[in-house]
């Protein structure tokens, strides 16, 4: 009877056990997702219809793990890792934009940054590559990596591309570039764990 009652208790842990997998997965499924509109929502509206809202999303996961609570040692806050004088700049004329920490404002200011810096390269850069450009300019600031252009330049080296300005990136002072390199491929793997990845279409305005 003990052999039996014990072979009951084990049976009916492995259906609890069983029982609370999907429960784990919803849980873990859940972060992942939970700020999917958001994203969607702020890349239509500052990016235009079509444009790769997983792009950002991919910037979420490299910049805090899509933690809203997440905070760095240069006091940089949120999914979106914002200074919070970057946020007070572009939330002092948005009323509805309230506090930092608030993950849809966060990532609705993040979002309005990279408009910002994707617009410093509208005219000068391919698509294909003004997405590196912008995380780079969001990561190390737009000035670094207009000094890394012209170092570029000066090695009679294409600026506009991607590739070219790595090659020149140990050379450009007053950068910390293994930094900002390894933040703009750690996004383009995070984006391609999330679906093939797929140039994004520029609709942005002035």
């Amino acid at each position: 009877m003990r052999r039996f009652a014990r072979l009951a208790l084990v049976a009916a842990s492995i259906a609890v056990a069983a029982a609370a997998v999907p429960q784990r997965a919803a849980a873990q499924r859940t972060p992942s997702d939970r700020y999917d509109a958001y994203f969607k929502k702020y890349a239509k509206r500052y990016f235009g219809i079509g444009f790769d809202w997983k792009l950002f999303k991919a910037q979420g996961m490299a910049e805090s793990g899509l933690s809203p609570t997440a905070k760095s040692w240069v006091g940089a806050r949120g999914i979106m890792q914002l200074m919070p004088s970057t946020y007070l700049a572009i939330s002092s004329h948005r009323p509805e934009m309230t506090a930092i920490d608030d993950p849809q404002w966060n990532i609705a200011a993040g979002i309005m940054h990279d408009r910002d810096m994707r617009t410093l390269w509208r005219d000068s850069v391919p698509d294909d590559d003004r997405w590196r450009f912008m995380f780079g300019g969001y990561n190390a600031g737009e000035g670094t990596i207009f000094r890394a252009q012209g170092v570029a330049r000066a090695s009679k080296l294409d600026e506009r591309t991607g590739p070219n300005i790595e090659s020149v990136a140990p050379t450009v002072p007053r950068w910390r570039y293994k930094e900002t390199l390894g933040y703009v491929h750690t996004i383009e793997e995070n984006r391609k764990r999330l679906s093939p990845l797929k140039a994004p279409k520029d609709s942005t305005s002035p």
